[in-house]
């Protein structure tokens, strides 16, 4: 059987572990498009990137079997844009924009679910305020944004104020590019008249966060699972994503109902998507925070440990245009986890944990895996793609036979590894 040749953008060690793992990965050739640097960090030159992008996919010698990529901004809007070029399956872009501006895919999901928080956008260029009708607390955030970019929980005028501030000087660095992404499609005028750099505003949901995550295939929409999202004590930020959902079966069961709908509505097809939701156990109340056109890698060693495949498998398989049903329950064990361990005041990074001192924890601690996120010598507060208010020093994949078990795994993780910092003044809001 001849190989197939597949050009993953961002493609990274992480990511290439855990697709050499998809069925029939031998059949496969991964190439990197582009670096995870160019795409996830900095300013994003994305007319440059869509240009070099191009420029190697003309120059390959073969053929090119897919496109396919499974991070944030600007990568899901490049492969819609790179596949309609060379003639390759891939959803359509502007189904893609539909979902990922925030506006706009509020205006969407209010069409066919209730279960939306109140919204509305705040002028960047006047006066701002909050929109009509909303009281406080509130989340304010750019319409288009990742990894809780410039998100902030604000409850009074004074952190509205601070927030705004915030927001207008580095609302840029995403929606300037992502207006060129608005260029290329018919936009309604309401939207068009908003913009890539605006800001958000939407009232607080309460309750347990979860997700799902799925595909369309032929317009057939699938959901693959739900997971759980939990947080730090008394903060927004996630402390883990474990999988399967421990809600129960009822939650799940709208969460999945929900999750069909909305994604009919956005016209999304031959792609993978994840949905993070709101949800209160104790009343049956389930709300959208979120809709990603795209699966998370974050949760490919999740879905390998427990159901035997990652979710790089779908995206895989839609890439080149076959259905990409994902098997269940067989894997190693009957739940797993990403941990993010994390820091919640700035500091410059003294020292991090040896490859030596990985490799013992994960021979000592089965199921686990460790990846440190920053280097000896950074400032907590200049790593990229950071939330508002936390910084992660290692993100710990763990199964587990339990949630008990998984958590003891972990905190035997926390306790073993060793970073050393020098304090310096708290940047975070």
């Amino acid at each position: 059987m001849s190989t197939a040749d597949i050009f993953v953008i961002g493609l990274d060690d992480g990511n290439l572990r855990t697709l050499e793992l998809i069925p029939d990965a031998p059949q496969f050739r991964f190439h990197r498009l582009l670096g995870i640097e160019e795409t996830q960090e900095g300013e994003i030159p994305i007319e440059d990137l869509l240009h070099k992008a191009e420029e190697a996919l003309k120059g390959f010698d073969g053929d090119i079997a897919a496109v396919v990529g499974y991070w944030d901004f600007p990568v899901t809007a490049l492969v819609p844009m790179l596949c309609e070029r060379f003639g390759l399956p891939s959803a359509d872009l502007e189904a893609v924009v539909k979902c990922e501006h925030k506006y706009w895919s509020r205006i969407e999901q209010s069409k066919v679910i209730d279960e939306i928080p109140k919204f509305g956008i705040v002028d960047l260029d006047g006066e701002p305020r909050l929109p009509e009708g909303m009281t406080y607390p509130v989340w304010l955030k750019p319409i288009k944004s990742f990894s809780s970019e410039l998100a902030f929980h604000v409850h009074d005028d004074r952190e509205f104020e601070a927030a705004v501030e915030q927001i207008r000087e580095g609302v840029g660095r995403v929606g300037k590019p992502f207006e060129f992404v608005l260029d290329r499609v018919d936009l309604p005028p309401e939207i068009a008249a908003i913009g890539g750099q605006a800001c958000l505003a939407e009232e607080t949901l309460t309750g347990v966060q979860a997700a799902t995550e799925g595909y369309v295939y032929r317009g057939q929409v699938t959901v693959n699972g739900a997971l759980d999202s939990i947080n730090y004590p008394d903060t927004p930020c996630f402390l883990r994503h474990q999988y399967p959902s421990q809600l129960p079966s009822e939650i799940v069961a709208r969460m999945t109902d929900i999750s069909e709908r909305v994604i009919s509505r956005m016209g999304l097809d031959n792609s993978t998507f994840s949905i993070e939701f709101f949800c209160e156990p104790d009343t049956g109340r389930v709300s959208v925070l979120e809709i990603n056109a795209r699966h998370s890698q974050s949760h490919a060693d999740m879905f390998y440990a427990v159901d035997g495949v990652p979710n790089h498998h779908c995206m895989v398989r839609l890439g080149l245009g076959l259905d990409p049903r994902l098997p269940k329950g067989q894997g190693r064990y009957d739940i797993a986890a990403k941990c993010y361990y994390r820091r919640f005041s700035d500091g410059i990074v003294t020292r991090v944990p040896t490859a030596a001192e990985i490799e013992r924890i994960q021979d000592e601690i089965p199921g686990v895996t460790i990846e440190v996120v920053p280097a000896e010598g950074i400032r907590l507060s200049e790593m990229p793609a950071q939330d508002s208010y936390s910084y992660e020093l290692a993100d710990i994949f763990i199964g587990a036979d339990s949630e008990a078990d998984l958590v003891d795994k972990y905190e035997r993780c926390v306790a073993a590894l060793h970073f050393e910092f020098d304090d310096v003044d708290d940047e975070v809001d």
